[in-house]
């Protein structure tokens, strides 16, 4: 197969591994559903890539830096996972989410203010990064160092930063006290996941749009952690 010429560029055949693996997952998704995506035979995806975790490889690479699957030579290799990793890491850093951005001290500006600066940080993160959290979801599933990854130091260190923040401003009566906080920090991201990115696959949410998710999302959050529930909420 090394032989053989492509037919197709391989931002294409990145662009059908990534539809694929976002829809089935990593271990499901075979050789031969990107090859029908792409109207070829299962032989010919060899020509780009050497198996399933270079594809993958490829379609995370090409979700998160577009323009470099065209530096790589044909077949891609298939990489160790860690190199898998090391992708989604070095994008990560490029984000300002997974963080929540908030580092001001309580008193420089309104909970409702910090609180709201929280919600939004995070919709706008997960709405304009649909496509990579998907795929990187679906696959962490069945790739334990990207689970890893993925699950327990990304998600789960944003929900432990939203809780810190719940906490310190809980115990400084500025928010609400709730029965649990990482319970409440886990519902902060929960709704905004579904809102902002869950709800596309949900048939009865056709009707939804994005802006009206958008402030439905910060005014119902913020209004849940507000001491007076008759403090107005600005609906961003």
């Amino acid at each position: 197969m090394r032989g053989r010429k492509p037919v197709r560029p391989l931002a294409e055949v990145a662009d059908a591994a990534m539809g694929v693996f976002a829809d089935k997952g990593f271990r499901p998704a075979g050789i031969s559903d990107v090859a029908a995506a792409l109207g070829l035979s299962h032989g010919a995806v060899y020509t780009y890539v050497e198996g399933k975790q270079a594809l993958l490889y490829l379609a995370l690479l090409r979700a998160t830096r577009p323009d470099a699957v065209t530096e790589l030579s044909l077949p891609v290799g298939t990489p160790p996972v860690e190199t898998i990793v090391a992708v989604m890491e070095t994008w990560v850093k490029e984000q300002e989410a997974f963080g929540i951005g908030v580092r001001q001290r309580p008193d420089e500006r309104s909970a409702a203010d910090e609180l709201a600066l929280v919600v939004d940080t995070v919709y706008d993160f997960i709405d304009g990064n649909q496509l990579v959290l998907t795929l990187v979801a679906r696959c962490a599933e069945d790739l334990p160092e990207l689970g890893q990854w993925y699950f327990v130091e990304r998600r789960r260190g944003m929900v432990a930063e939203i809780g810190e923040f719940l906490r310190t401003r809980i115990a400084a009566g500025t928010l609400r006290p709730v029965p649990d906080v990482s319970a409440a920090a886990r519902f902060v991201v929960e709704t905004i996941a579904w809102f902002a990115m869950h709800r596309h696959g949900d048939p009865d949410s056709a009707m939804l749009d994005d802006e009206t998710c958008r402030r439905t999302v910060h005014v119902l959050v913020v209004a849940a952690f507000l001491p007076n529930p008759d403090t107005a909420v600005e609906t961003g």
